[in-house]
């Protein structure tokens, strides 16, 4: 996922990343056949890879100032370039190396436009639409890497790629749901103020609760690589770890 670029308008907490990539890589939870150690290296190679790309989509950034109409039609004039070369130099390639090539291209388009905007009209809106649009063109690039892979390898490779985007959105959006709460609390009464912690709260809770069912969706498809007892004792465990 090189060529992403990294703008963002607020800072993100990019911290929980990768202990979630350690998380589902390292701690599978109950006994269970290994994979091989390709599939293996591929998994933590794309969830590493998705982890950084996701964490400079999160990186601090001042808020850029507005540019000129000119500038903005100028620079989006010249993504569209950069886009139609990037797809051009994909014909040379084949298979899933094409495919990766294109969803790499289309990633990198999206991320400028969503920059761009921010450039244009540097607002909170525009700088969650960019962190959700880097998070959704990361995940994009990881799942077609994840068609190297075959069988339960390929289905938790996707899986991981999945935990980290959710994770990743859900940072997001408590980062906006923050913004508007602190927005309101400007009104210096006690009622608005508590009503601007208890959203605050509110979105935490979602967030976590949404990165908590996404990790959990993880260690259930890894249950998959077994049968028999091996697979109850594998759901058993990873229901109780994550409270289902």
């Amino acid at each position: 996922m090189h060529g992403l670029p990294h703008q963002v308008a607020w800072v993100m907490n990019c911290a929980a990343l990768p202990k979630i990539a350690e998380h589902q890589t390292k701690h599978a939870g109950a006994p269970r056949q290994k994979r091989s150690n390709e599939g293996n290296d591929m998994n933590n190679l794309n969830i590493k890879a998705l982890t950084l790309a996701i964490c400079m989509a999160f990186s601090a950034g001042a808020m850029a100032q507005s540019i000129s109409n000119n500038e903005f039609k100028a620079t989006k004039e010249k993504i569209a370039t950069e886009y139609k070369t990037a797809k051009a130099a994909c014909a040379a390639l084949n298979s899933n190396p094409k495919d990766i090539c294109i969803a790499e291209a289309d990633a990198k388009q999206k991320v400028a436009l969503a920059e761009l905007d921010v450039s244009y009209t540097p607002t909170p809106k525009t700088s969650h639409t960019l962190a959700i649009t880097k998070a959704e063109s990361a995940y994009a690039v990881a799942k077609q890497r994840c068609s190297d892979q075959t069988g339960n390898a390929k289905d938790v490779c996707i899986k991981e790629a999945q935990a980290l985007e959710t994770s990743a959105k859900a940072d997001a959006n408590t980062q906006m749901k923050t913004t508007e709460a602190n927005t309101t609390a400007k009104d210096k009464t006690s009622a608005a103020r508590t009503q601007a912690q208890s959203k605050k709260a509110a979105a935490r809770k979602d967030a976590s609760e949404e990165k908590t069912d996404a990790q959990y969706q993880v260690e259930k498809e890894k249950c998959n690589a077994v049968t028999g007892d091996s697979r109850d004792n594998c759901l058993t465990q990873a229901k109780t770890r994550f409270g289902k």
